[in-house]
Order: C-alpha cells, then structure tokens, then sequence
C-alpha cells in the first residue's frame, strides 16, 4: 500500500511537471514604460492607437507626465488628407481607414495634438468606436462628388460634415491642468521633433542604406522608408529596447501562429502543431531571401500596426518581444502579446524609431 502510494505521488509530480511544461511561462527582461491598453474596437485605426502609444511612451521617456492623446483627432484630419488626395487623382487613390505611423507624426506636427478627454471620438454616450457605417458614408459620397463634371468648393464642408455627425466636431481649444489649448499649442507643448523620428524596413527590391517609397496600399501619402539588410533591422530593434526606446511596428498578423486572444506570436516550422500556444518548439528559420519571397508573393502584408515596448523570456530562455496591441485587454496577459524572434525577423513591414535608437555606426550608413 505504502509503495501505491509513492507511485500515486509521483504520477501527481510528473502530471504536474508536465502541465507547467506544457504552457508559454514568460518572465520580462526588459519594459519600457507605455499607457493602458486601449481598443481600437470596430475600426480600422490601429495605425492611430499604435503610434499614439509609441508618441505617450515616448513623452515618458523624456520625462513629460503620463498623457492619454486622442487617436481620434489625427483619424478625423487623415481622413480629410485621404478624401482631398481621393478626389484630385479621380478616385485613382486608396481611400480606407488604414494609414501608417508616418502619417499621424505628419497630422501632429501640421495640426496638432489633442488629449482624449477633449476629443473621443465617440458620441451620444457610446463606448466604443464603430466606423464600419461612416466609412461606407464618406466612400459612398466621395464617389459621388467624382460623378459631377465640375466640382463646387462645397465637397469638402459636406464630407466634414459626416464626420461631424458620426465622430464629432474637432475642438478648436480646450483646458487641460488649467492651462487653454488649440491643437497647434498643445502639440507643440510636448516639446517633440517629429523629424526625429525613422521609417526603417528590410527589403530586397531597393537597394540597401537608401531610401525608398514603400510600396503597399496604406502607404498612400508616399511616406518614405530607410532599407537595411535584415540583421540591421534587427540590431536596431534590439539595441532600442535596450537603450529605453520602444517601437511603433508594422506587420503581418495572418499567420496561424499568430494569436492576439492566447497574447503569442510564433513561426512553428510545423503549423499542425496542435499545441502552438501551448509550449515552445521549434520554428522556421528566417532569411532574407524569404522575407521578400512572401512579401512579393502577398504572404507577408502589412495588416496591423502596435506597439513594442520591451522582451522576455520563455521557460526555456528563449528570446521573446513584448507588444502592446490595441484589441482591449484580452489574453492571460490584459491585451499584451510575446512575438518570438522569428515571428518578427519574418514578419516586419516596418519600424519607426526615433532616430537616437539606431546605433551611430549604422547611423552612418543610413547618412542620418
């Protein structure tokens, strides 16, 4: 009975053992201080919620008070920029709601910025966003304005006046701490140089310490983007987060073994794995031959845009990037995911950085 008992125990410890191994057990390494989680909700507007989070962080980082901006405010003026840049090419331009980090650093330093509680977004007392109607609207009257032969001064009063009805009207100034505001005062209150700030991305098709338009469809307003080759990339990732600096990333979250809901981001080499979210194991191995192979072949698109603010560890010491996502406070670990090393080498479209993150040697190269 005595030696039952043993036995007993010991299964007990090894189903234990077991169950411990057979979970993600992330310990961070490194954190760089960001704002709650937000959701970006029924809208296509993680550009915004992304690069508001990088531009909070970093005014934490230079020392400024913890400030909650309003992804709202460069959203509305992005798609007034969209909707002029729609009707002068004739409708031969990408209007949607997705934009890039560039474009909300071009939005703050012509217009502005704005705090959340000035400006939501959201109207009659709702909670959450929802564009999917607006959207429709503004495309449905857009392409009808294309349909008149001569176009009146109007349009433009008209297709704010949408926006008005669905998001409301921008204030022109506000009070924060006791102090009046415009946009324009407020923005420039941060004490932030958006020409600090770099576009950087790996990719074969242009030549590498050059710079290049990126050709992908969000990149509408012609942003321009330094190429490195891919260890660049990832030296510059690395030593940012090292060096207190986070990151506004873009990439592609369609892979299977890309779960914002589990919080893990991995490239298994075998994707009928049933237990991909559950353990580590092993995953493919990146080059940058095969990065441009999925990106010229549409595998690899730029989807989704958040924040990434530091890195960890799995039980087993492998390297992890810690990212603050903008789908609510999902997941174990409240709206925050780990993207394993490959996942990122593989899947990056792009990065910004303020351009003191980037080693000088490189700094060199790039001619920054």
């Amino acid at each position: 009975m005595e030696a039952q008992n043993r036995y007993i125990i010991l299964l007990i410890c090894c189903m234990i053992g077991f169950t411990l191994e057979a979970q993600f057990n992330f310990t961070d390494v490194k954190s760089i201080e960001c704002t709650e989680v937000k959701s970006q909700d029924r809208t296509g507007t993680c550009w915004s919620f992304a690069t508001s989070s990088f531009i909070e962080s970093e005014l934490i980082r230079l020392g400024n008070k913890n400030v909650d901006l309003s992804e709202m405010f460069v959203v509305r003026n992005i798609y007034k920029d969209k909707a002029f840049n729609y009707i002068m090419r004739q409708g031969k331009a990408n209007f949607s709601e997705g934009s890039l980090s560039h474009d909300l650093l071009r939005i703050a330093g012509s217009k502005g910025m704005v705090p959340e509680s000035a400006y939501s977004g959201k109207l009659d007392g709702n909670l959450k966003h929802d564009h999917s109607e607006m959207e429709a609207a503004l495309k449905g009257f857009l392409d009808g304005v294309l349909k008149s032969k001569r176009l009146s001064n109007k349009w433009m009063a008209a297709f704010e006046a949408i926006l008005d009805t669905y998001i409301g009207e921008a204030p022109s100034n506000f009070t924060v701490d006791g102090m009046k505001y415009t946009p324009k005062s407020y923005g420039e209150s941060m004490g932030l140089n958006m020409d600090d700030y770099i576009n950087i991305t790996s990719f074969t098709h242009h030549p590498f310490y050059s710079q290049f338009i990126l050709e992908i469809p969000d990149n509408y307003s012609n942003g321009s983007f330094y190429n490195v080759p891919l260890e660049d990339l990832m030296s510059i990732t690395n030593n940012a987060i090292e060096n207190g600096f986070s990151i506004a990333w873009d990439g592609d979250v369609s892979e299977k073994g890309f779960s914002a809901r589990e919080g893990i981001a991995v490239l298994p080499f075998d994707e009928s794995r049933k237990d991909i979210f559950k353990m580590p194991g092993g995953e493919v191995t990146v080059t940058q031959e095969k990065r441009q192979e999925l990106f010229e072949n549409y595998s690899t698109t730029d989807d989704h845009l958040m924040h990434l603010v530091g890195t960890a560890k799995d039980q087993k010491g492998i390297k992890y990037f810690k990212i603050k996502n903008s789908w609510g406070k999902i997941s174990d670990f409240e709206g925050f995911l780990y993207m394993s090393e490959a996942y990122l080498k593989m899947k990056t479209i792009s990065i910004l950085v303020h351009k003191d993150a980037i080693p000088s040697k490189l700094r060199t190269k790039m001619g920054i």
